[in-house]
C-alpha cells in the first residue's frame, strides 16, 4: 500500500510537471539582423531566396533593378560566410527577346541530394505572362550553366523552396494568375533529375479559393501540407498523404494574412515555423505589410507568434524565405521597404 505522504508527493510532482509544461513554450534566442548590402546595389530589391550551399554557408538571390517589372531587373546573388555577406553581383541579366527586353522575377534556390544547385526563376512582362527558367551549378555556385527555359505551362517553384520527396524527385509548389479572369490557382510540379522531365499535379480546390505561392511542411514519411497565400485574409492549407502525388482538403486555417507572400519550415515532426504578415489586407496592396512575424506550430494548423521581425506603423516588410542550417540556426530573408534585403537569424529554444 502506498503511504499518504508518498501519494501526496507523487500528486504534487504530477501537478508541478503539468503546470511547468503549460508554461514551457518555444522561444527565439540569439537573434541577429543585418542587411545583405548597405547601401543596396540597385534602387529596388525584392523576392529573396536562400539555401545552405555549403555547411553553415548560405547563398542568397533576389531580383533587383529600378522597380519591379522594369526592363533592367535581373537576378542578384551574395554569399554568407562567417557572419558576413559578400558584395552582391548580378548573375542573370534581363532577357532580350526580339525588340523587347523582359525583366526577371522570383528566384528560388534549391540544393538537391545529387549536389546539383538549382536557381529557378521567371522571365516576362508580369506574373500573368511570365515563363519559367532555371540554371544549374555543379560546384556549389562557383560557376553556373547556361539558362534553360522550362516547358510551356511549367513555371518551376513559383516563389518558395521545393522539397525532395525521394532522391532525384523534386516537388515544386507553383501557381498561375489568369490574364483574363484574375483567378489565382495553385498546382504542383514534379521535376525528375534523371530524365530532366516535368509533371504537373492538380490541387483540389472545390471552394475556388484564389491562392498562389505555396510552401510545404513535411509531417511524415508520406504526409505533406501545403500553405498558400490567398485573397481571403487567411492562409489556405492543402494536404497530401501520398508524398505529393495528389492533394485534397483545401481550406482556410485560422491564420490572418494580408495577401502577402509567406514561407514555412519543418524543424522537426513537432515544430513548424511560418513567416507571415499577420494583418488583414487593406485598401492598397502594401497595407498590412508593416508587421512581419515568425509563428510556430506543432500541427501546421494552430499557430502562435514566436516574435516580430518587424512591427512598425508604416513600411513594407514582405516576401520572406526561411531555412535551417547544419548548426540548427534558423535564417530568414525578407524585403525591407523594397530597398534592402534583410537577414535575421536565431535559434529556437524549446
Amino acid at each position: 500500500m502506498i503511504s499518504k505522504t508518498k501519494y501526496t508527493l507523487t500528486a504534487l510532482l504530477a501537478i508541478f510537471l503539468v503546470f511547468n509544461g503549460l508554461k514551457a513554450q518555444t522561444k527565439a534566442v540569439n537573434i541577429e539582423s543585418s542587411y545583405i548590402a548597405d547601401p543596396p546595389v540597385t534602387t529596388n530589391s525584392h523576392a529573396s531566396t536562400l539555401v545552405e550551399h555549403k555547411p553553415n554557408e548560405i547563398l542568397a538571390a533576389w531580383f533587383g533593378g529600378k522597380y519591379e517589372g522594369a526592363k533592367d531587373v535581373g537576378i542578384y546573388i551574395a554569399d554568407y560566410k562567417d557572419k558576413k555577406w559578400s558584395t552582391p553581383k548580378e548573375l542573370i541579366q534581363p532577357l532580350i527577346k526580339g525588340a523587347d527586353t523582359l525583366p526577371c522575377w522570383n528566384p528560388v534556390l534549391f540544393k538537391a541530394k545529387s549536389q546539383n544547385l538549382y536557381l529557378f526563376y521567371k522571365v516576362g512582362k508580369n506574373p500573368r505572362e511570365w515563363f519559367g527558367a532555371m540554371i544549374v551549378s555543379k560546384d556549389n555556385g562557383t560557376t553556373w550553366g547556361e539558362p534553360k527555359y522550362l516547358p510551356e505551362g511549367i513555371y518551376g517553384p513559383i516563389r518558395n523552396k521545393p522539397i525532395e520527396t525521394t532522391p532525384g524527385v523534386i516537388l515544386c509548389g507553383s501557381s498561375t494568375e489568369s490574364v483574363n479572369t484574375d483567378e489565382w490557382r495553385v498546382h504542383v510540379e514534379e521535376y525528375t533529375e534523371l530524365t530532366d522531365s516535368w509533371k504537373k499535379i492538380a490541387v483540389e480546390n472545390n471552394q475556388n479559393f484564389n491562392i498562389i505561392q505555396p510552401t510545404f511542411l513535411v509531417h511524415g514519411t508520406t504526409d505533406i501540407q501545403m500553405l498558400s497565400r490567398s485573397k481571403h485574409n487567411k492562409i489556405v492549407s492543402s494536404w497530401s498523404g501520398d508524398n505529393g502525388k495528389s492533394w485534397i482538403r483545401t481550406n482556410t486555417i485560422n491564420v490572418i494574412n494580408s495577401n502577402s507572400g509567406i514561407d514555412a519550415l519543418t524543424v522537426n515532426k513537432n515544430l513548424f515555423l511560418l513567416v507571415n504578415n499577420p494583418l488583414p489586407q487593406g485598401k492598397d496592396w502594401f497595407n498590412g505589410r508593416n508587421i512581419l512575424d515568425v509563428e510556430y506550430s506543432k500541427d501546421g494548423l494552430n499557430w502562435k507568434k514566436l516574435f516580430d521581425l518587424e512591427k512598425q506603423e508604416k513600411g513594407e516588410f514582405s516576401y520572406p524565405a526561411i531555412i535551417q542550417t547544419s548548426d540548427k540556426r534558423i535564417h530568414v530573408l525578407y524585403t525591407y521597404d523594397r530597398k534592402y534585403i534583410k537577414h535575421t537569424s536565431f535559434e529556437p529554444s524549446l
